[in-house]
């Protein structure tokens, strides 16, 4: 199999469809892993910016703009379909792999031109399920892999290319739109441009250009929309709200064990070991300097999840492709490809299954039969599973960026802005286990006299 994928033909990317056809078919028949809180919270925010709602001024969460546009075509176009995600999650996978095999032979990383990059990349996929679906990490990540390899077409050419250099920055700020982590990008860029890529003056202003092109646009569409004062209040505060501690750093030590190893391995006797040009040591060194940037974006996400790791997946299979170009012996290569390709997914989909109750922050619970049948529903609560069996009505999605929201001291102007945004939604039950809502009543008498307290934790419109 191994020899398979290492011959540069362009029929090898047969072998590539049929692996991603493969796992998905045995992910999405057999796997059966329920709907994540993430997860429901995308597929949520699409629904309801489907119904007129404009994102930030009337939804709060911490998507990016771009992602939760997105999302809104997802539902328009499937409706609350979780397969949709799961189909063009893969979707874009592919999209990666191939452009990410095809800038490395295009740009010359490795003396040998193969298809070993786009197995091993798309395994690295497979180390946790919710890196298949479709996310705001996946989607981001797509531009991050663009970006990157325009970054790598600068250490080859020898001449200035303006297109590349624009389109570096593009895709950055297209990243950053919709995954805000990905803010990261502009100091990477600024960094590795100057230091590694060379950037005259005349470059690094056009990269900068393309990066905040996208970002504008945004501003302008939110100036238009008339909710650019939402966007600017709400969106930095996505960085500083409460983080969902979905998986801890032991559940993500376990999954990247055995990737990680090969990337040691790949980079002392596939990068130390062996002579570099001088174009394949700057590639070398962009890829470093991105996981230093990429440790910082976990650093200041807001979800510790093991979607949010994929920023790493391209030094990784940069590092797992010099281990096998590298060595020679053939036990060595045969046992590492067959444990990525076979085992790291089987051992994966084993995890999840046999730890799920380890999980139950991160999973929907179970769905049970509707507490209050046909009514809409507001849950302050990072737990979203009420909204399997009621639709959700209100503008708090996110709950930690909401408290941020709540807890702020508010002049008049934003009581005002706060009080139109929940009486433009009022659900009919608000379940509020934190006393949230309650509190916020008391501040607004003229929402207290709409709903009453039918029990502890739970409000009922009048």
């Amino acid at each position: 199999m191994f020899q398979f994928f290492k011959l540069n033909d362009p029929f090898r990317i047969i072998g590539v469809v049929f692996f991603l056809l493969l796992w998905t078919i045995l992910y999405l028949v057999f796997a059966d892993l329920p709907l994540t809180q993430l997860q429901m919270s995308w597929m949520l925010l699409g629904e309801r910016l489907g119904d007129g709602l404009l994102f930030y001024r009337d939804l709060v969460d911490d998507t990016g703009p771009l992602s939760a546009g997105f999302f809104f075509l997802i539902d328009w176009i499937f409706g609350g379909s979780s397969l949709a995600y799961q189909i063009i999650g893969r979707i874009l996978i592919f999209i990666q792999v191939i452009y990410w095999n095809s800038a490395l032979i295009r740009y010359r990383v490795f003396d040998e031109n193969t298809f070993i990059p786009a197995i091993v990349l798309l395994s690295l996929f497979h180390i946790s399920f919710d890196m298949l679906s479709l996310s705001p990490a996946l989607l981001g990540s797509t531009f991050v892999i663009f970006a990157l390899s325009q970054l790598f077409s600068q250490t080859i050419l020898q001449k200035e290319s303006s297109e590349a250099t624009l389109l570096i920055g593009i895709y950055g700020g297209l990243a950053t739109g919709f995954h805000p982590i990905y803010i990261v990008f502009l100091p990477f860029l600024i960094i590795v441009g100057v230091t590694i890529s060379g950037f005259s003056f005349r470059q690094l202003i056009l990269s900068l250009i393309g990066y905040f092109t996208p970002l504008l646009l945004i501003v302008v569409y939110y100036f238009w929309s008339n909710g650019l004062e939402d966007f600017l209040r709400i969106w930095p505060l996505s960085f500083s709200s409460e983080t969902y501690q979905f998986h801890t750093f032991a559940t993500l030590g376990i999954l990247f064990a055995f990737p990680l190893v090969l990337g040691f391995l790949g980079y002392f006797f596939g990068v130390l070991s062996k002579g570099a040009s001088i174009n394949q040591q700057k590639q070398r060194q962009i890829l470093f300097f991105w996981a230093i940037f990429a440790g910082l974006a976990i650093f200041i996400s807001r979800h510790h999840a093991a979607l949010e790791m994929m920023v790493f997946l391209p030094l990784i299979s940069y590092l797992i492709t010099a281990f096998f170009l590298g060595v020679k012996k053939k036990l060595p290569l045969q046992i590492g490809f067959l444990g990525l390709v076979i085992l790291l997914p089987l051992g994966s989909w084993w995890f999840w299954a046999e730890n799920r109750s380890l999980q139950s922050q991160y999973f929907l619970k179970e769905s049970a039969n509707p507490q209050w049948p046909g009514k809409s529903v507001l849950v302050l609560d990072s737990d979203l599973s009420l909204y399997q069996d009621h639709s959700m009505k209100g503008p708090f999605l996110n709950y930690y960026l909401s408290q941020e929201l709540l807890e702020k001291e508010r002049t008049f102007a934003r009581k005002v802005q706060l009080f139109r945004m929940i009486n433009k939604q009022m659900p009919e039950v608000v379940y509020d286990p934190h006393g949230d809502f309650g509190q916020l009543l008391s501040q607004f008498k003229e929402l207290e006299r709409k709903y009453k307290m039918e029990k502890t934790n739970v409000f009922i419109l009048k």
